[in-house]
């Protein structure tokens, strides 16, 4: 899985690169055949803001959040981004 990060009026710092990594890995776990991922970072006054774009066999995904933590924004979009994933996951499997 390749995780690519930008930061529109942000800084990526190496520690949201690292915290972004062990995040989506949790990803990874529930569905094996995730290629790619794009996680754009953005600052809008006082509200910190995290969008996903995941491109899975078959499918691709998409989420934001918004809050006044970047960090609490990256886990609140990796928990919609999950639940997102197990509902492809459970639509494929009843279907075929």
């Amino acid at each position: 899985m390749q995780i690519i990060v930008t930061g529109h009026h942000l800084e990526v710092t190496d520690a949201l690169k690292a915290h972004i990594d062990t995040k989506f890995a949790k990803l990874a776990r529930h569905f094996d055949n995730v290629t790619d991922v794009h996680v754009i970072l953005s600052v809008e006054k006082l509200v910190q803001k995290a969008e996903a774009t995941l491109h899975i066999s078959g499918a691709k995904i998409f989420a934001e959040d918004h809050q006044e933590d970047m960090y609490v924004a990256i886990d609140d979009l990796v928990d919609k981004l999950d639940r997102q994933i197990l509902k492809h996951k459970e639509k494929t499997n009843n279907h075929r």
